[in-house]
């Protein structure tokens, strides 16, 4: 007997599996234009780098607006109402989401393993659902895609 748990997990698994395939075909096989293998190869060999400054630079802008934005949380709510309230916390929510995973990534991004391009494929899914919640439409179409195009277009450096 399978638990309810267990169901939903392989459900998830299945439906990343899915859209991964998906982007893979459009983004890899019937894309345009080809990243030529030595960039791929440079952008892999930089990718843990600016992850790691990335998340070592994020670190510090997260804890202040933190703390500012409990501070000020209050004050944002009334003054610019509930929307825009809201929209800080749940934005405040997903951008420590995607650190953690991007920080996750780091160690099999040096590595060249396919576990770090997987948490760096999470991360990029998270804010695209972040985007789609506070209704980023420029960020959720053109971020996307281009974090999308990159990441599967190194994909077959990562083993």
């Amino acid at each position: 007997m399978t638990q309810p748990n267990s169901k939903k997990t392989a459900d998830l698994k299945s439906a990343l599996s899915q859209l991964e395939n998906v982007l893979e075909e459009y983004l890899v096989k019937k894309a345009p234009f080809q990243i030529p293998q030595n960039i791929k190869e440079i952008i892999v060999s930089l990718a843990p780098w600016l992850s790691l400054i990335g998340v070592v630079l994020a670190v510090p802008s997260i804890l202040v607006l933190f703390g500012l934005g409990t501070a000020m949380m209050p004050l944002g709510y009334m003054m610019g109402g509930l929307r825009y309230g809201a929209t800080f916390s749940i934005s405040m929510i997903f951008t420590v989401i995607i650190l953690l995973l991007e920080a996750i990534a780091i160690p099999g991004l040096f590595k060249k393993a396919r576990a770090g391009w997987n948490f760096m494929y999470y991360a990029t899914l998270v804010g695209v659902v972040q985007n789609l919640i506070v209704f980023n439409i420029g960020g959720l179409i053109i971020g996307s895609l281009i974090g999308f195009y990159i990441l599967f277009q190194v994909k077959e450096l990562y083993k």
